[in-house]
């Protein structure tokens, strides 16, 4: 099962339409959607859970979630 515009808002709330429509494009499952979207919010604690780093479509989409942030390098 694909994604639907209502399957990326309820898992990332109200997002660009175009982020929306780029996320959908990639054909990812809603699982993975949220998969990804906990891999961007909280990495650490996946890691901590023992989880493989994202691969695949999970991967993907990762990007797409964390394109617009910035790395700070101190």
């Amino acid at each position: 099962m694909t994604l639907t515009l209502q399957d990326v808002t309820s898992v990332l709330g109200p997002t660009d339409e175009t982020l929306a429509a780029d996320i959908i494009a990639t054909g990812a499952t809603p699982a993975e959607l949220a998969e990804a979207w906990a891999w961007v919010n909280s990495d650490e604690a996946m890691i901590g859970e023992g989880r493989h780093l994202p691969a695949g479509m999970v991967a993907i989409l990762v990007d797409l979630l964390s394109a617009g942030e910035e790395e700070w390098e101190e």
